[in-house]
């Protein structure tokens, strides 16, 4: 039995030819991106006077890395992004490191990079990333997983009923903006390197009862 269980991703019809010609060092150069990638945009902030949670261009960052890296390549240029901010360097949201912002009222949002980031992968790994009619829904997941880390976590800081206010409501049309424009990104970037979305992956043979990875 033929499934077809993974594409592959930007970064892999730029970089990559084939599988065959992946190597550690261009595998380590992506991640080091991504990470680097979401630390540029955390310098986009704009802060808000009633709310302990900024506006930034993280979640895009977040979103692109993984829809570009694919799964494993853009959680693992989380972590990379999450461990530089925790041991000092300037990567946080207009700067900010350290422990304090992990342990924060947004350190909830913090900790869902890795996740938001790994679902945007996946399902860009799954095709999501070639048309918009999917490439948005892909977006809109991942910024969903970010919020179910980030809104718990900020509750215990502001509580229940506050925690929407100050950490949900005010975000949503900013949050539509990037969805939009990261769905209207992926799209273009394999029309312009020329590739057919029905073809350019990856397909596995598989039997009844293997396991599909």
């Amino acid at each position: 039995m033929t499934i077809r269980t993974k594409k592959a991703v930007l970064a892999d019809a730029v970089l990559f030819s084939s599988p065959r010609e992946r190597n550690f060092a261009r595998e380590v150069s992506l991640v080091l991106g991504g990470a680097l990638a979401v630390a540029l945009l955390a310098r986009l902030e704009i802060r808000l006077p009633f709310s302990p949670v900024p506006i930034t261009g993280q979640t895009l960052g977040v979103l692109l890395a993984g829809a570009l890296l694919g799964s494993r390549r853009a959680f693992a240029a989380m972590l990379l992004y999450l461990a530089s901010g925790l041991a000092g360097a300037p990567v946080f949201a207009g700067g900010g490191a350290g422990p304090a912002w992990i342990l924060g009222p947004t350190g909830g949002y913090l900790a869902g990079f890795p996740a938001a980031a790994w679902t945007a992968g996946f399902l860009a790994e799954r095709g999501w990333d070639r048309s918009w009619k999917t490439a948005l829904p892909a977006m809109a997941a991942g910024n969903v997983v970010l919020y179910l880390f980030g809104l718990p976590w900020l509750a215990a800081f502001v509580g229940p009923s506050r925690a929407p206010l100050l950490g949900l409501y005010p975000f949503l049309a900013g949050d539509v903006v990037k969805i939009l424009l990261a769905g209207a990104v992926l799209p273009a970037g394999w029309k312009f390197l020329g590739k057919n979305p029905s073809e350019d992956g990856e397909t596995e043979e598989v039997s009844r009862g293997e396991e599909i990875p």
